[in-house]
């Protein structure tokens, strides 16, 4: 198996563009700031760091996030690898042609079984970085770009396909300690791919770009309550990406 290392020239390249900008580990050069204004109906995360879930409870927005650590101390198992049919809990260990073809050019290395994520008692979603998942929710993405051009109620949206968490072990990154030479270590877990695409990064170009999706999303819960949230912006004052301003309107 043959991957693409950095040459010297191009890891000089890198680590001096992180210096002035944003990145791929960007929470070790910044100072997040929480110096957010918020109005009616919007929410504020720093969901920056790599180790953890930050969950929300949409009926208790004034407390703050409750913050849980990604799982990563290895736990006895009888299988050394994990199975297609019935995914494990546990860290996924992938090496992406970051300095190449970019993160669809990737090949599984190692399987690593924890704990299952923790979880509190009462949420409705959860975000790392650039990740989304639901409590036994499932998400729309519609076409509108405002929380007040929506339908007055969710009823609207009735006929709509909602697409529940799927299993994902390819972009939790959580693990960096070797990632200038391409490895990281990802949290295999269940997420919403629809709900997560409402900030996309894309490697190349390094450091990475992010892209915002202002649409708006609705969110089916189990319990056959509905909300709609959407991403107003990733970053914070000081300019640290993945601190989350979010409009929200639960119940709707």
């Amino acid at each position: 198996m043959r991957h693409k290392f950095l040459t010297l020239s191009t890891l000089t390249l890198f680590l001096s563009s992180l210096s002035a900008c944003h990145g791929i580990l960007d929470d070790i050069y910044d100072d997040p700031s929480n110096d957010v204004t918020l109005k009616e109906g919007q929410l504020y995360v720093d969901a920056s760091s790599w180790t953890e879930w930050y969950y929300i409870d949409l009926l208790d927005t004034n407390k703050e996030w409750v913050s849980m650590s990604i799982p990563t101390e290895e736990l006895p198992t009888l299988k050394s690898q994990p199975s297609t049919l019935s995914p494990q809990p546990g860290i996924y260990t992938y090496w992406y042609d970051v300095f190449g073809a970019g993160l669809s050019n990737h090949e599984f290395q190692s399987f690593t079984p924890t704990a299952e994520q923790p979880e509190p008692e009462k949420w409705h979603i959860a975000v790392h970085r650039n990740n989304v998942r639901t409590n036994g929710g499932a998400a729309y993405e519609t076409s509108y770009t405002s929380m007040s051009e929506l339908p007055e109620s969710s009823e609207a949206f009735a006929d709509a396909t909602f697409t529940p968490d799927t299993w994902n072990e390819l972009d939790v990154w959580t693990i960096r300690e070797q990632m200038l030479q391409g490895f990281v270590g990802n949290q295999g877990i269940r997420v919403n791919p629809v709900l997560s695409s409402w900030l996309k990064l894309e490697i190349p170009p390094v450091p990475p770009a992010f892209t915002l999706n202002n649409h708006v999303f609705i969110v089916r819960f189990d319990d056959d309550t509905y909300a709609a949230i959407q991403l107003e912006n990733y970053q914070n004052a000081a300019g640290v990406k993945c601190c989350l301003t979010i409009n929200y309107k639960y119940p709707y």
